[in-house]
Parts: structure tokens; sequence; C-alpha cells
């Protein structure tokens, strides 16, 4: 429906947009949050720099990576290696504390709205913030899961007990081999549960999550909703960004917001019902508007 050539990037004064965000925001009470990878960047999960360089420096020197996601993908000479790797990563990603304050100021927003949260992101940072978990769809995993890598069945397995282990006890760019997992059910070694190819495990709860979400659009398709997109990039639009853009023209009462740092675009067809805020999400949730909005109780 909407092609590329009729995209408008919004370039307005960006305190007007602001302005008319947190208008939107006094006067509807239903909130779907679309957030991708830009919101966790902005809450101070960076994955490249200082942040990388602290936790990973002797990887960096042996192997040269780059970044901290990259290095998820390079084929270390064993398990043993593989594990000691992402062990740090889940750790310093899904269970170690050092979000700036960003997802506690959005759920301040929402938390007395009738609100559904969509997300790509994989590091359970909503749940940590306060939000509702029976109110959330993780569409591509959580660090916390590991799943069988064939895998052999579609059932996830919560690992935090694991990679603290992990952690704990690697040495030499090593975790012991007794702390390699493997599957309950086959025995083969054990992965994360990320969608990264079609091996990936929709468990469960991954379908009750999907349903809970589609019932939510159903039961407020007809009433005012507002559709706040949040650091969603292009490369998989298909899951928030175009739905969102789609609802946002059919619904006759949606409206659309897009916070993205020099990403804040929408199409020509729903401008008039959209909002785009070229800045970084953590500056806008800390204005004193904002501040003054979530104290209120709306």
């Amino acid at each position: 429906m909407f092609s590329n050539k009729r995209i408008m990037t919004f370039t307005g004064n960006s305190s007007d947009n602001i302005q008319r965000f947190q208008e939107l925001l006094q006067k509807i009470d239903t909130v779907v949050i679309g957030a991708g990878a830009g919101l966790s960047t902005s809450a101070g999960f960076t994955y490249t720099g200082k942040r990388f360089e602290d936790h990973f420096a002797d990887f960096i020197q042996k192997y040269g990576l780059k970044d901290m996601y990259s290095g998820g993908f390079f084929p270390f000479s064993s398990q043993e290696e593989h594990w000691a790797y992402w062990s740090r990563y889940v750790f310093i990603n899904r269970y170690a504390d050092v979000d700036n304050g960003t997802y506690k100021r959005l759920f301040e927003l929402v938390k007395d709205k009738d609100y559904f949260v969509l997300t790509t992101n994989v590091d359970h940072q909503f749940q940590k913030a306060g939000f509702d978990k029976h109110r959330l769809f993780y569409t591509q995993g959580d660090y916390g899961l590991f799943q069988c890598s064939v895998p052999c069945h579609n059932s996830t397995y919560d690992n935090e007990a694991v990679i603290r282990a992990m952690v704990e006890q690697q040495a030499d760019m090593k975790i012991p081999t007794e702390l390699i997992p493997h599957c309950p059910v086959c025995g083969r070694p054990m992965t994360m549960n990320l969608r990264a190819d079609d091996t990936f495990v929709q468990d469960e709860g991954w379908y009750r999550a999907s349903e809970r979400y589609a019932d939510f659009i159903r039961r407020h398709r007809e009433q005012q909703m507002l559709f706040l997109e949040l650091g969603v990039g292009m490369n998989t639009p298909g899951i928030i960004k175009y739905p969102f853009w789609q609802m946002t023209y059919n619904y006759k009462e949606a409206y659309y917001v897009c916070i993205n740092y020099g990403e804040a675009f929408a199409p020509s067809e729903i401008r008039k019902k959209s909002v785009c805020i070229q800045d970084d999400i953590s500056n806008v949730l800390r204005l004193n508007r904002f501040r003054c909005l979530a104290g209120s109780g709306r």
C-alpha cells in the first residue's frame, strides 16, 4: 500500500511535535507501544564503544571483534569459548541492572492507561521497569531462554542460573565443560531462543502473547488508539512499523507517533494523523512536560 516514493520525513519543529505528542497522550487512553533496538540503545544498552570494550577486551584482542552483536555470530573454536562469550553477553544485557531510567519513565507515562507492548527487543527491560508481562509480546525471543538447537521440540528453558554460573566460573575465555547446556530431550547442544533463522522456537508462551496482542487490537480498533513507535529501524519493518502505518490508515480514531533519532518518518497518506520526532527517546521522556504528565496519573 505504501510506496517508498511516498514516505515523508517529518522536519517540523521538534518542540511543536513534542507538544502534539503530549496532547495525544493526554486525550487518548489506549496506547500500543512498538519498541525496537533504538529504545534499548537510548536506555544505555549500547553494543559498541566503551561498554563493549569494558566487558570483552580479551575477545577483542584475540579475535578483533568490532561490536557485541556481530561477535555473537563468530565461529569460536569450542563450545566452552562460545558460551564464555555468550554468557557475558546475556548477563550484561538481560540480568545486570544498567538501564538509565528510560524504560521506567516510559512505564510511568502509560501505567494508568490501557496499553500493550509489541517489541523486537529481547532484553526483558519492559518487565524490569514494571510493565505487566501479560501486556507484552516479545516477537523475537528472549535472552533469558535456551532452546534446543535442532530444535527437536517447541519448549524453552530459563537460563539465569546457568548463565550466572558461566560468568562466575569462566577463566581464560572458557567456561567449565560441565556447564555447556544440552537439550534435555535429544542431548544435542542448546542455543539461545533468538530469532536468527527457521530454527527459532515459538513456544506456548509466544503463542499466548501473540493471541493477547491480536485480541487487544480487535477490541480497540473502533476506539481512539495511539500507536507509539520507539526506536524501530528498517531491519524488520514488517513486524511493527508497517502494521502500525496500516492500522493508523485504516482505523478512523488511530494516531501514530514515531520517536527515532534520525529516522522518524511516516507515509504521506497518514501525515495528518502522525507525529514524528527526530530526537533521542530518553531526551524526550526526560522533559519536564512528560514528568508532569506521568506524575498526574494520566
